[in-house]
Parts: C-alpha cells; structure tokens; sequence
C-alpha cells in the first residue's frame, strides 16, 4: 500500500506509537544494559542507520553549523538518558506525562496568552497527580528524571529549529546523534558491551529500538507534514502520553491506576490547548523533526 493512500493523521498516530513503543522495548533491555547502556546503543544504532542512509557532507560546513548541530547532540543525550533513567524507576506512561512539561512549558512562554494561564494550571494539576500512585509517593528520583528530560526536550526543540535552518535536509540531525552516542559513550558503552556478550538478544533488540524510535516516526512525520497543518500536527503529538501507557501496558504489563490516567488526561489536554492557540496566533518559524525520544 502506498503511503499516499493512507491518512494523513493516521500517519502521525503511527510514528507516536512507534517512538513510545521503541522505549518499551528498550526497557525490557534494562536488565541485561541497564539504562545508560541502552542509551548508548539506541543513539549508536539510531545515529548509524542516519548516517548510512543520509551520507551527510560535514566537510563544507561552517562554525555555527557544527556548534548548532553540537548543541542538539547535547539536547539528544540529556533527553534520551534522563527519560531511560525515569522509566527505570516509574511507569513509562507516567515518565513520558512528566516529559511533556518541557515543550508544553516551552509552549506557555512563546504564546502569553490569558487562557494559557488555564491550561498551565492544569498541566500542574495533572503533575502533582503524579506525585502520588493509589497513595504511596512514586520515586522523587524517577519524577525529577522524568522533568529533566522535559527540560532537555524544550532545548532539543529549540537546537532542532536551528539546525533545521542551517543545514539542509536531516544531514544535521544524523550527524547531532552521532554526537550524542559520543557523549552518552563513556557512561553506557561499558554496561551496552556487557550486556551484548550475556545476552545475545541485546544488539537485534536496539537495532529494533533505533528503527521503532528514530528512523520510522521520523520517516512517517516528514511524509505527514506534507498534508497535515502544523496545528494539527501538533495536537496529534500531545497524544504521547496515551500511546506510552499503551505501550507499557502491552509490552510491560503496566496497568496505570485512575490517578494516573486523570493526570494523563490532564496534561494531554493542556498540551493540545496550548498547541491550538499557538498555531492560532502565527505559523511557526520553521518545521522542525520529530522527537526521537523517548
């Protein structure tokens, strides 16, 4: 079937649900490569597959080309390490909630808007939902994780939009997570190496993961974007945190309470308000590729 024949926002549904199944299947892996293991080897893989498909020509660029495409290797590291960090330690549904207070923050600051405040209220509201699981305090570190990689994710927002108007193509985002592999290195290569030489399941399962996680959803965004506006692209986005609950329960077994799912609700919905009245006001500056996390 050709991909002109399917749907357009059908397109986009598939590329989330293959990014938050991609982290599913990275932290059945945990065991054998730990968190920072599989970082190493999904943003290896990841930047590998890039490489070799989009041959990018580093040899001509200038400065501000490779310090932009330094700054988003930076953004992919942190966000990707941070957010394999929290699903080590909470529900993957519940980490990629907290996660979506980067860009939904990001969001906030570039609109100012009076309805904003409301849904910056609920947004919070969802947050401190998750502050508690069927009354017991989940993990500080797994939550503290879970918004780092938020943060991180607004930066990788705001890298990605720049290295999108510098270097043609994704010639820039391939060589930016090869920069990021290189950073995560020396803290997941050591536990990535062991777990390969136990397991020999280890090395299909991230080449799986870089794909699920990488190549397809950015492949499938690109072609979504031809036919979508970016509101509604956006607004599709924000369903993040629905497919990574999915995900969890299907590839983890993680059955999210009612707590839970009212804070997932929440969040999505300030999410995809923000998002409407964002591209209400004016068209953004530029189209920047998807998240290639978690």
């Amino acid at each position: 079937m050709r991909t002109s024949s399917i749907p357009a926002p059908a397109l986009m549904i598939m590329a989330v649900l293959s990014v938050q199944f991609g982290a599913a299947l990275a932290r059945t892996q945990f065991d054998a490569v730990g968190p920072t293991g599989a970082v190493f080897l999904r943003l290896l893989f990841g930047a590998l597959i890039l490489l070799a498909v989009v041959r990018p020509k580093v040899r001509g660029w200038k400065r501000e080309q490779w310090a932009a495409a330094a700054v988003l290797g930076v953004a992919l590291a942190g966000m990707n390490s941070l957010i394999y960090l929290a699903i080590g330690v909470i529900p993957i549904g519940v980490a990629v909630t907290l996660e979506f207070t980067g860009p939904l923050l990001l969001a906030l600051v570039q609109t100012r808007r009076l309805t904003d405040a409301a849904w910056a209220l609920l947004a919070f509201a969802g947050v401190v939902l998750l502050g508690f699981d069927d009354g017991s305090v989940l993990p500080l570190a797994g939550i503290l994780f879970a918004l780092g990689a938020g943060a991180f994710w607004a930066l990788y927002i705001l890298a990605s939009a720049r290295v999108g108007r510098l270097v043609p193509g994704v010639e820039g985002l391939a060589v930016s997570m090869a920069i990021g592999a290189v950073i995560v290195l020396p803290f997941g290569a050591p536990s990535a190496a062991a777990g390969a030489l136990v397991s020999p399941l280890v090395l299909p399962v991230f080449v799986g993961v870089a794909l699920l996680s990488s190549a397809f959803p950015y492949a499938l965004e690109m072609l979504a974007l031809q036919r979508l506006s970016t509101r509604v692209f956006g607004v599709l986005s924000a369903l993040g945190p629905a497919m990574a609950a999915l995900a969890g329960l299907l590839v983890l077994s993680q059955a999210l309470g009612a707590r839970e799912i009212i804070a997932l609700v929440l969040v999505t919905a300030a999410s995809i308000g923000v998002t409407v009245g964002v591209r209400r006001r004016r068209p953004p500056a530029s189209k920047i590729p998807p998240t290639p996390a978690p």
